[in-house]
Formats: C-alpha cells, sequence, structure tokens
C-alpha cells in the first residue's frame, strides 16, 4: 500500500486543513495510506523518505535549512512531492530549496477571485486526458515559474489590474522531475469548495498519483 503524509495549515482563509481533508479523501479511495498533520514538526519528525507522496498544504511559514534538505533527499532518492494552489506555490517563502522543489512561486493574484479560462496545454498527457478547457472562479496566480517546468494547463491575464500583464499566459500546472522523484503542482484550489470542480478534482488526482512513487495508471 502506498502511504502518504500530507502536512496543512498556514493562511486560515485557504481553510487548509479542511482542503486536506478532500485531499485524503481522494487519496485513500485510490488506496494510500494517508497520514495527515496539522502541525509543521512533522516534517521533521515522521520519517519523510518512508513515504511514497508528501503533499505540501501550508500556505507561508518558515522551514529551516535542515529541513529542507531533509526534504530534498526524500524527494531526490524517489518520494513524490504533489500539491495545489498557495499550499504549495506560496509555502516557506524564505526557503529557496523548497521553491526550487516546487518550480514556481506566487507573486501575486490579479484582480482577486475572478472568472477565467483553464487552457489545457497538453492534452496527449495522461493526467489531462479528456479534459477540454473550462472556466474556472477563484484566484488566478501570478507566479515566478522555473522554464524547465513540463506545462500541462495556463491560464491568460488581462490588463484590467495591471495594464502590462495584458495578455501574459501563464503556467498554471506544471510536474517535473527531481532526482529520482516527480513533483506535480496544480495553482488551482483556493477554497475547499474548488475540489467539487470536476475539471479541477481530476487533474489533482490524476497529478498526485503520477507524482507518487509506486505509480499507478491515473483514473
Amino acid at each position: 500500500m502506498r502511504r502518504c503524509l500530507i502536512i496543512s495549515g498556514g493562511y486560515a482563509p485557504h481553510r487548509a486543513v479542511e482542503a486536506g481533508e478532500r485531499v485524503r479523501s481522494m487519496l485513500e479511495e485510490d488506496g494510500f495510506a494517508v497520514t495527515h498533520s496539522e502541525t509543521l514538526s512533522a516534517y521533521d519528525m515522521e520519517d519523510l523518505a518512508g513515504y511514497d507522496l508528501i503533499v505540501p498544504n501550508w500556505t507561508v511559514g518558515q522551514m529551516s535549512v535542515d529541513t529542507s534538505k531533509k526534504l530534498w533527499a526524500a524527494v531526490w532518492a524517489g518520494v513524490g512531492l504533489g500539491g495545489f494552489h498557495g499550499g504549495m506555490a506560496d509555502g516557506f517563502r524564505d526557503n529557496d530549496r523548497f521553491r526550487y522543489m516546487v518550480g514556481g512561486a506566487y507573486v501575486r493574484e490579479p484582480g482577486g477571485i475572478k472568472r477565467y479560462t483553464v487552457e489545457i496545454a497538453r492534452r496527449d498527457d495522461p493526467i489531462m486526458a479528456g479534459i477540454s478547457d473550462f472556466e474556472y472562479h477563484s484566484e488566478q496566480y501570478y507566479m515566478h515559474v522555473d522554464p524547465a517546468n513540463e506545462v500541462l494547463a495556463t491560464v491568460r491575464f488581462t490588463g484590467e489590474d495591471y495594464p502590462w500583464i495584458d495578455g501574459v499566459v501563464m503556467p498554471t500546472v506544471w510536474k517535473k522531475p527531481f532526482g529520482h522523484g516527480r513533483v506535480f503542482f496544480s495553482a488551482l484550489g483556493h477554497v475547499p469548495e474548488e475540489f467539487d470542480n470536476p475539471s479541477m478534482g481530476t487533474i489533482l488526482r490524476r497529478g498526485l498519483n503520477w507524482a507518487s512513487r509506486t505509480r499507478s495508471r491515473p483514473q
């Protein structure tokens, strides 16, 4: 049985623990044994190398150099790293190792909550199979992104708030290798209710399964 560690907390409006329970439910349906921790000390207390998948779900927060080295070593050796929205892209702002592993960092959400289109960039990828472009209502993350990522979906910005970003195409879902491990990220999922969007939920579920060390075909 695959083992997953979810660590949830941080910025209160994200309701991270509730969102983490959503992730727990979907992964348990896929056969994972899930540990869901609500304390950052889990990164130090748990044997990270003993898990097949780690889901960082803690917006902002602080991670020490030693802790990030431990997480780096686990992912490099083959543990999957996967997550969503600010719990991953806006976690541990002062820790360069963590942000390098993630492959991107939140910087702004121009316009706040709004409606926009998620455009599928890799329809041939199994994570995106059968999913067409879809409308989404949430924060639209503007990020600084690693150009080495394999981009699976994008969003397009208007210039209503900042004219100089009009037409900018921003990666919003990506995956990448990291040593012997795999990393998956989706910027979607500001609040737990967004998991009810079928496309969002399917992409996240498949992406986390893909990232897991003992991989199964995405459902």
